[in-house]
Formats: structure tokens, C-alpha cells, sequence
């Protein structure tokens, strides 16, 4: 009986090979792709994350919402410098 889920075809390159041998232990080949691909959206979904409170964060400063960070005392470090 076949499966009904679609499959995919992964070429084993180099930097493949070096992940599965590091990370899959003893799971079959398959299973170590798959925990590799979710876990590398996971990381992924996580860096996009990062990246768009990181942009919030500098569009709050910019605006001067964030009173944090003072224009002021940086003009006149940089101004000391």
C-alpha cells in the first residue's frame, strides 16, 4: 500500500551529509531530514521574528518613542570624539 502523503527528493550534498551524520543518530534517514527541515523553519520562523521587533524597535527610536535612547547625549559623544 502506498502512502498518500507527497514525497520529496533530497540530494545528500556534502553540507547534508555533514547535519545527518552530526544530528541523526541512529533515526532512519528520512525521519533525521524531516526533524532537520522542521527544525530549520523553526529557526527561521524565529530569525523573522527577530528581525521584524528589531525593525519595530529602531522605527520607535526614530519616531522618539522609546525614551531609552537619548538623540542628545549621543550627538554630543560623537561630537566628543
Amino acid at each position: 500500500m502506498s502512502s498518500t502523503k507527497v514525497r520529496i527528493q533530497v540530494t545528500v550534498d556534502p553540507e547534508l551529509a555533514a547535519a545527518l551524520a552530526e544530528f541523526a543518530g541512529s533515526a532512519p534517514r528520512s525521519r533525521a531530514v524531516r526533524d532537520l527541515a522542521l527544525r530549520g523553519a523553526e529557526a527561521m520562523r524565529a530569525q523573522a521574528l527577530a528581525e521584524q521587533d528589531a525593525i519595530e524597535h529602531l522605527l520607535r527610536v526614530a519616531a522618539g518613542d522609546d525614551d531609552r535612547y537619548d538623540f542628545a547625549a549621543a550627538a554630543a559623544l560623537h561630537a566628543s570624539r
